[in-house]
């Protein structure tokens, strides 16, 4: 069921593609999840990605953001992030509800995206549905399954496309280590569609470290 669902959305999503040309990267985030309040939660994170300079090199980012529970499974939150890279900065806010159920994870994102080489602001939206299945009785090893479609709703530059412009497809582990700290190894593809050229495709371990307070 879980990989049905996955596999759906990923194959209506897609549409017919050039050959793609492809890389390696790597990934590395570091967060802290702070429970403000029985209904609040507050995360700061890090991350440092590894790419070659067919992505415009190295990248590194940092987010905060509030998510506030308004039901049981509900909540709405935002935030904003810095992300910095050679070629340009980027300056984002965004807003978002996430819905669980069980097993499931939905997270609607938009955001507004600020760079230092547009004269205008890029609005995204993200749809990101998770999957987290407990292999074990006392839950020590949990598999994480995702698919996240992004969608660009207008141009910020002539060269910007709209529609579906990126898919990751997830599939990794999470182990607790110690009561408050975390670690997840994922690998993802991520595919991003590009008008008139071959699309590019990224594959990337992705180390996660998530601290609990």
């Amino acid at each position: 069921m879980i990989w049905d669902a996955l596999a759906l959305i990923a194959s209506c999503a897609a549409p017919p593609a050039l050959a793609a040309t492809s890389e390696t990267q790597g990934w590395m985030t570091e967060s802290i999840v702070i429970k403000a309040s029985d209904a609040d939660i507050v995360t700061i994170d890090t991350s440092q990605r590894f790419r070659r300079d067919a992505s415009n090199g190295d990248q590194q980012s940092a987010r905060l953001s509030l998510d506030h529970r308004i039901a049981t499974g509900v909540q709405i939150g935002g935030g904003m992030a810095y992300f910095h890279s050679g070629p340009e900065q980027e300056m984002r806010l965004f807003e978002q509800m996430t819905l669980t159920k069980g097993i499931w994870l939905s997270r609607t994102r938009l955001e507004q995206r600020f760079f230092d080489t547009a004269d205008r602001a890029s609005w995204r939206l993200r749809q990101r549905v998770q999957a987290a299945v407990p292999l074990d009785g006392a839950k020590q090893w949990t598999l994480i399954a995702a698919t996240e479609l992004m969608f660009h709703l207008n141009r910020a530059r002539p060269s910007d496309k709209t529609g579906l412009a990126v898919m990751r497809n997830q599939i990794g582990l999470r182990h607790p280590i110690t009561k408050a700290i975390d670690v997840q190894l994922l690998y993802m593809r991520q595919q991003t569609f590009r008008e008139n050229r071959p699309d590019a495709v990224a594959h990337v371990p992705w180390l996660t470290l998530s601290w609990k307070i």
